[in-house]
């Protein structure tokens, strides 16, 4: 959600937004347009978290394709990528994208997220994974073995392992159990793997059509989910998106993906030419309440482009001196870089 005033603004709609602050039992609602986005996960040598590179956007418009359906467009958008070809693409995504449109994903793509606590579980019939070769009984014969139950169930039901996983830049204990499972009322007849994750004080239970990787792998995987809302978050506040005030239809449906896709280039191309490991220590030395900071955050990316891009319309080659204006703008653009 990125919000927008004004009764003129295209596909501006009062609709959830999740970044709202409000009282407890208030309700998160703005109005401003919806966008589904695509980013691709990074894990870079000088961070101790993924980064998420927005590489794909569709504007949401109240009477046409739903949500999940746009998803579903850009998944497959990414999976026809040339870069992607004979390659696994491993999708997460949260709640919401955990349903039937997404159920039938191209060859070499699989899903993972959470699973919905109404969600009605099965164990896998006998008969999907040895069909009888003679004597099947009259009848539509059966798709479902054994009822669960919901996740709660199946997490209760036990038993489960200790694990190591690492999320979110740490790592813990964590108890996993793990069954091979039936979802009818989405992937129907198809086999899942539901994971439930229990640590103190909360559990996190997830559904993959992964059925190979390892579970600690899919947990970290989902954990990486993250960093598209730092993401979201950093081109709201810093690159810019979320002041964008135009209102005509192709004005917004640009607008936005745009400064998605600059903020990719932008940590792009400070992994490849702009870090410095001075970059976090003179951080600390201007805000001293960064005392444990050792990675660069986006804001710490794009100042050092900002400072380079300034830097080079001022070089030796130059014939004449620049002028007191000039000199003046450049400190100006210098400081407001910084701040």
């Amino acid at each position: 959600m990125f919000r927008r005033a004004g009764r003129k603004a295209h596909a501006a709609y009062w609709t959830y937004d999740g970044s709202l602050k409000v009282p407890k039992g208030g309700k998160k609602i703005s109005r401003g347009s919806t966008f589904v986005i695509a980013a691709v996960i990074a894990e870079l040598p000088f961070l101790r978290r993924p980064v998420a590179l927005p590489v794909a956007a569709r504007l949401w418009r109240r009477g046409g394709p739903a949500r999940t359906a746009l998803a579903r467009e850009l998944i497959e958008l990414i999976a026809a990528a040339p870069a992607c070809r004979g390659r696994i693409v491993h999708v997460t995504a949260d709640t919401a994208y955990i349903c039937t449109e997404l159920r039938g994903l191209p060859a070499g793509v699989t899903l993972t997220g959470p699973l919905p606590r109404h969600a009605s579980l099965y164990e896998v019939h006998p008969e999907l994974d040895y069909p009888p070769a003679r004597g099947r009984r009259r009848g539509r014969p059966r798709t479902t073995g054994a009822r669960i139950g919901t996740p709660a169930q199946l997490a209760a039901a036990g038993p489960g392992r200790t694990a190591t996983v690492t999320r979110y830049g740490s790592t813990a204990a964590v108890t996993i159990c793990e069954r091979r499972c039936l979802w009818p009322g989405v992937f129907r007849s198809r086999p899942v793997r539901v994971i439930a994750v229990t640590d103190p004080g909360s559990r996190l239970v997830l559904l993959t059509t992964d059925m190979t990787t390892p579970a600690e792998q899919v947990i970290t995987r989902y954990a990486g989910r993250w960093a598209i809302e730092v993401a979201i978050s950093d081109a709201k506040n810093i690159t810019g998106a979320g002041e964008a005030r135009n209102r005509r239809p192709r004005a917004v449906e640009r607008t936005v993906p745009f400064a998605l896709f600059t903020q990719s280039i932008v940590v792009i191309w400070y992994h490849l030419a702009g870090h410095s490991p001075a970059i976090a220590r003179d951080r600390r030395g201007r805000a001293p309440w960064y005392a444990t900071k050792t990675c660069p955050a986006y804001i710490d990316m794009i100042t050092k482009l900002r400072r380079v891009l300034i830097a080079a319309q001022f070089h030796p080659g130059v014939p004449r001196q620049p002028t007191p204006e000039e000199i003046h703008a450049v400190r100006l653009a210098w400081a407001q870089a910084a701040a």
